[in-house]
């Protein structure tokens, strides 16, 4: 055998030691128990907990209680001034078409305001690690004060 192929066996010898080295037992302190699995159990659940309060705020628009009304009343006076112009309606039918636009979109914008004006939840959730989270969701789906929870996807679980 050449000194090459004799240098060559020699280093592929000490990397199969060393690699048979890694391979043997973990280090200290890591374990080789399978990873947690959220089944349910309190102590493995990373983002688990207790809800600790919940409050109802308001959800969608923080806009004063007139806004819808009077956008919707300009939107339907404006609208219903060109439909009549563009119809061949006289000044005083557009006029007249103008304040029905104006009192039909008033009362659409007074009705698409209070839909979006719908009621949401901030739910607290004391996490089992001790962090604290807070979720906002429309709705509670059972969940009350003490209810122990799970924290995914920006809203909170019952578990």
């Amino acid at each position: 055998m050449s000194s090459q192929n004799l240098r060559l066996l020699g280093v592929a010898a000490a990397a199969m030691v060393a690699l048979a080295g890694c391979a043997t037992s973990p280090s200290p302190g890591y374990s080789t128990a399978p990873a947690p699995s959220y089944g349910g159990s309190n102590a493995t659940c990373y983002d688990c907990g207790t809800v600790t309060r919940i409050e109802q705020v308001a959800a969608g628009s923080t806009a004063p209680s007139a806004t819808g009304a009077i956008l919707g009343g300009i939107v339907g006076a404006v609208a219903g001034h060109e439909i009549s112009a563009h119809t061949g309606g006289s000044k005083g039918n557009q006029n007249v078409a103008a304040a029905a636009g104006a009192v039909g979109g008033a009362v659409a914008g007074n009705a698409i305001q209070k839909n979006t004006g719908s009621a949401a939840y901030n739910v607290y959730v004391r996490l089992n690690d001790g962090r604290t989270t807070v979720v906002t969701q429309k709705d509670l789906d059972g969940i009350r004060e003490g209810s122990y929870v799970r924290v995914n996807n920006g809203r909170a679980w019952a578990q």
